[in-house]
């Protein structure tokens, strides 16, 4: 069984999260003055990175918070959990946050 480190929480079980996409998607700051075809890749546009990727988490079976993982999508392996609000460390600043 994979544990998943919930920040808030601690050490999980993996069937109480859920995946919530990729993290660090900033709303546009004028969401009326996009074209619908800016829109639709606001909404559903992602990056589909091979590598280290950071994915938005909930503990949807625990505390219900929301947090942010380093994931490498080739091993799978969650390499860190940080708290909303905070970035990535310096070492992962290479993969797109």
């Amino acid at each position: 069984m994979l544990l998943i480190n919930c920040p808030y929480c601690g050490p999980r079980p993996e069937a109480e999260f859920a995946n919530g996409g990729q993290a660090h998607i900033a709303r546009p700051a004028d969401p009326m003055s996009l074209t619908d075809d800016e829109w639709a890749a606001y909404l559903y546009m992602r990056d589909n990175t091979k590598g280290l990727h950071h994915e938005r988490w909930r503990h949807a079976n625990g505390c219900g918070r929301f947090f942010n993982a380093s994931r490498d999508t080739t091993t799978d392996v969650i390499k860190r959990t940080y708290r909303m609000g905070e970035r990535p460390e310096a070492e992962h600043q290479g993969a797109k946050p």
